[in-house]
């Protein structure tokens, strides 16, 4: 009976070690897109009052989670079943990606940038409107980018046995969740830490000046974010085309990868704005009649 046990044991060990081997290997194919997703979502968690900064994160990340029950046993199954369908989400899934960081491109370029006042009336009058859209929107892009961090992990993984497979990608989109929006939660706190090490050292000395420096940086690293995460999208989405579409994939093969990546990206999204705006014109004129 005991022999039976340490057997057992000695299974569970096993598997552990494969399993701690394939997440290191997934992990590191992962953290491209990654630090993809820090940039996007860090951009969409930002931007709300200071004391709604946390319940915002807090339900983005309940989001996530949820995002990521529902991918990895459907990524499983179709995996299993329809391996195809999974090319046609995340080609799908780009298509969203480049029509959001073009559509924040069209707005920087082109839109109207209110001020004063009438910004603040506006975000009193809206602001539990405006939150719950950033949320909503926040957990769809989650959603696509939780698709293609739990496809590239699972692809490291393919030849292993399926609870390998199950216990690697949980693994890797557990880290993922966790690490992203830990970081993203630092982000948004930073002033708030640097107003405790200022109180904290009565402003002075080395905790005062480092606390300062933290208050200072958050507007630069907002700002950053918002380019970054727009980068982010597009970059992000052309890469789905090239590394899923096999014409994309040889064209232009002397392109340098980020250029070639982000030059997709920015057509699919123009080519998605477009569509989206003439379906908008049509039915918007169809509704009148």
């Amino acid at each position: 009976m005991a022999s039976g046990i340490f057997a057992v044991l000695d299974d569970i060990a096993a598997l552990m070690d494969d399993v701690a081997v394939a997440s290191k290997i997934a992990t590191r194919k992962t953290a491209g897109i990654l630090g993809d997703d820090l940039a996007v979502n860090a951009e969409k968690a930002t931007g709300f009052l200071a004391s709604r900064e946390l319940p915002v994160l807090w339900a983005i990340t309940k989001g996530s989670f949820l995002n990521k029950l529902i991918i990895i046993p459907l990524a499983l199954l179709l995996n299993a079943l329809f391996p195809v369908a999974i090319k046609v989400v995340l080609v799908l899934g780009g298509f969203y990606l480049a029509y959001e960081g073009v559509e924040k491109v069209i707005e920087f370029l082109f839109h109207r940038k209110k001020k004063g006042q009438e910004v603040i009336e506006e975000q009193e009058e809206k602001s539990s409107d405006v939150e719950k859209t950033k949320v909503k929107a926040a957990i769809t892009t989650d959603f696509i980018l939780s698709v293609e961090i739990v496809i590239i992990a699972l692809g490291t993984v393919l030849d292993k046995s399926l609870a390998i497979q199950i216990l690697t990608v949980s693994i890797v989109a557990l880290l993922a969740t966790v690490g992203v929006y830990g970081i993203v939660a630092l982000i948004v706190r930073m002033d708030d830490a640097g107003h405790r090490l200022i109180s904290y050292s009565n402003e002075k000395g080395w905790l005062s000046t480092l606390g300062k420096l933290l208050v200072k940086s958050l507007p630069v690293v907002i700002k950053s974010l918002s380019v970054i995460g727009t980068i982010a999208l597009l970059l992000v989405s052309g890469g789905i085309f090239v590394h899923n579409i096999d014409y994309l994939h040889h064209l232009v093969p002397n392109m340098p990868p980020v250029i070639k990546e982000l030059s997709f990206g920015l057509l699919a999204g123009l080519a998605a704005v477009a569509v989206i705006s003439a379906g908008k014109r049509v039915f918007g004129s169809t509704s009148h009649i």
